[in-house]
């Protein structure tokens, strides 16, 4: 009997995540799909390596060759992806590929991850300064104390040069099983999310989370949000985050400070790993984001108080005149 019920409840789970998927999917897809297309274009009339050529004189301040350029330029408009496939053509050191690395995970699909922010209720004009300031903060950080080598990344990719209707249709293959990956994961997720909801789980995890959370400087209402995007990333981790608002489960403060966090350490697992073919290791790219993402929530934590007691005095000051 009370497997038949906690089957009922299961299912119960499931009807509902299904349009809210489609939905989302389908929103991602409006987003990912113009961009990425724009992206092709600008890679394939060799546009995008020319508006890299102007920022090379600043990377090369930076300790890294000139080709750096390029890669974080790829980084800001695509995904991790393109970001190893253009580090394994460059035969550069470990030491500076790590760099680019760890600069590419904090700044990268800048246009694409901006929307979503938004729609959460942050300022997308203040999230992308946060990326690009920290980005070269992690970049200046690991450029001090990481030791000189002369190990090259490995270099298991090959340059093609493709016609245009090549390289379209394998856009557009790619662009079908994105789709597909979406509508997966997000179905998945919302599925995840409901069950963990129907059988008071996520109050569980957020009394296991409180010690952490509180380092951090992050609400327990944002525990699930804060797993979910740290696991499979900011693009399909804020389906969660946005239902979870459509659900007053989290309000947009609460948001705002994850999205803080979220902007600098996200995708944990996925991205980092994906690294290590180039001979990257790998906790390079994971620790240096969780250490920069907790200064920068509780620096907006910070101004927020600042910016409360301002207001307070001034309101006291015009109460007194």
């Amino acid at each position: 009997m009370k497997t038949e019920q906690s089957f009922n409840r299961i299912l119960k789970c499931i009807k509902p995540a299904l349009p809210k998927a489609a939905k989302t999917t389908i929103w991602l897809l409006k987003i990912t799909i113009p961009v990425t297309f724009f992206v092709l274009v600008l890679n394939y009339t060799g546009w995008l390596a020319q508006i890299s050529s102007g920022l090379q004189p600043f990377f090369n301040l930076l300790g890294l060759p000139a080709e750096s350029a390029f890669v974080l330029i790829t980084s800001m408009l695509t995904n991790i992806y393109s970001v190893i496939a253009v580090i394994s053509t460059l035969g550069i050191p470990v030491r500076e590929a790590t760099i680019l690395a760890i600069m590419s995970l904090v700044a990268h699909g800048f246009i694409i991850e901006s929307a979503i922010i938004k729609k959460s209720g942050s300022s997308v004009f203040r999230m992308l300064t946060i990326r690009v300031i920290f980005s070269l903060i992690a970049g200046l950080f690991l450029n001090a104390i990481l030791p000189q080598g002369e190990v090259l990344v490995q270099n298991e990719i090959t340059v093609s040069n493709q016609t245009f209707p090549v390289v379209l249709k394998n856009w557009a293959v790619d662009m079908f099983f994105l789709g597909l990956k979406i509508i997966s994961l997000v179905s998945i997720l919302f599925i995840f999310q409901n069950i963990l909801e129907e059988f008071g789980i996520i109050a569980w995890i957020s009394r296991i989370m409180r010690p952490l959370m509180r380092i951090l400087g992050l609400p327990e209402s944002t525990s699930v949000s804060l797993i979910v995007v740290n696991t499979i990333g900011l693009a399909y981790g804020a389906a969660v985050v946005l239902d979870q608002l459509d659900k007053n489960k989290m309000n947009r403060k609460d948001a705002d400070l994850l999205n803080h966090h979220a902007v600098i350490s996200h995708s944990q697992i996925e991205d980092p790993l994906l690294f290590l073919a180039l001979g990257i290791t790998i906790h390079w790219l994971i620790w240096p984001r969780i250490i920069l993402a907790i200064l920068v929530v509780w620096l907006r934590k910070l101004e927020l108080r600042l910016k409360k007691k301002s207001k307070t005095k001034l309101q006291l000051a015009y109460s007194s005149s």
